[in-house]
């Protein structure tokens, strides 16, 4: 009599092996998920304390360029970020999938009065769009968030600040 498995134990083995590695990989993908957005809220809250730093020593916020990303500044098209790290404020920061050209972080510095805003303060907006672990139109937990009136909330980010000029 021989000793070994049958072509059917094998194939048992085989399915039950690729079953538990595809829930492992599953799981893997989530967790590098969550990693790239905790780098994103890293890096904007570096953005932000930044901004905070730059306003103390100048007495306004930087200026936006009018991008080609719907007039939003991003760290792969617009100025806003190479101005604070000019200033020494601040190191690198990219998207953990690449900077394109209008990229997950978005900046305005508004100069006049925009929608319920106030008219006699000039105010910035940071946001994050499309953080893989919320759905579009939630807000990630913690977002210190940011409105200046009706009808203006800056729904489209997942994460956004903003402070006004004082």
């Amino acid at each position: 009599m021989r000793k070994g498995f049958t072509l059917i134990e094998l194939l048992v083995v085989i399915a039950i092996i690729g079953v538990l590695a595809s829930i492992v990989l599953s799981g893997l993908n989530n967790a590098r998920k969550k990693a790239r957005d905790t780098k994103r809220i890293s890096d904007v809250n570096q953005i932000v304390l930044a901004l905070e730093l730059y306003y103390g020593s100048h007495g306004w916020y930087p200026a936006a360029s009018d991008s080609q990303c719907g007039g939003w500044d991003t760290p792969g098209d617009g100025d806003f970020i190479d101005v604070l790290q000019a200033e020494g404020l601040m190191g690198a920061v990219a998207d953990p999938l690449g900077d394109s050209d209008c990229s997950n972080y978005a900046y305005f510095y508004y100069s006049v009065p925009f929608g319920g805003c106030s008219a006699d303060k000039h105010y910035y907006v940071l946001g994050i769009v499309d953080l893989e672990t919320i759905e579009t139109g939630n807000r990630w937990p913690g977002t210190p968030g940011w409105t200046c009136g009706e009808p203006v909330s800056w729904d489209e980010f997942e994460w956004v600040a903003g402070s006004y000029e004082y």
